[in-house]
């Protein structure tokens, strides 16, 4: 895909997003929040956090156990390991699944902007097989990263980032922190 359908598609689907959040009955926006949203900050569309890397699958699929928002714990199998450069140093990110027969990859992690651009208890990336595949490669896109919805209601239990997907790098792609009063969530 070149960069102009790229930037198109990106901005397509965070205008999605924005509506969902905004109108739709299963938002996660308490109804006077949602009735006051106007879109999700994002940081501007940047290629170069866009990657193409193999992922290392692990022979043995260890569980993990995965503490949640609500004090719970969830389940998950350390599927394979993503290795990237971001400003010319290499990174590194584990990726789960909470089932062997799913094709849906989550891939949390933390970065240096945590706590200041974006929300603090780190964002998600979802990968699905094929849609998100490059021949052997999967796109590893920072540009769709995205907040929790644990953010804007109680109602949602949210996986913690475990500690081996802590970035010491700055991540400056996706959504920033969602600037709502909703008078819940985290």
């Amino acid at each position: 895909m070149d960069t102009e359908d790229w930037r198109r598609e990106l901005a397509a689907e965070r205008e999605q997003k924005d509506e969902f959040l905004g109108e739709h009955q299963q938002s996660p926006l308490p109804g006077d929040a949602r009735a006051a949203f106007e879109g999700l900050p994002y940081y501007d569309p940047d290629p170069d956090l866009r990657f193409e890397p193999s992922l290392e699958e692990h022979e043995d699929k260890a569980p993990v156990t995965v503490a949640t928002t609500a004090d719970n714990d969830q389940e998950y199998l350390r599927w394979g390991e993503f290795v990237f450069e971001v400003d010319g140093e290499q990174q590194s990110l584990e990726a789960y699944r909470s089932d062997p027969e799913e094709e849906r990859l989550w891939v949390p992690f933390r970065d240096e902007t945590n706590g200041e651009e974006t929300y603090g208890g780190g964002r998600y990336l979802d990968l699905v097989d094929p849609e998100d595949r490059a021949g052997d490669e999967w796109v590893l896109d920072f540009n769709r990263a995205y907040t929790p919805f644990c953010v804007y209601s109680d109602l949602y239990e949210c996986p913690m980032v475990p500690g081996e997907n802590w970035l010491e790098v700055a991540i400056e792609a996706g959504e920033k922190v969602p600037y709502l009063d909703v008078g819940e969530g985290h």
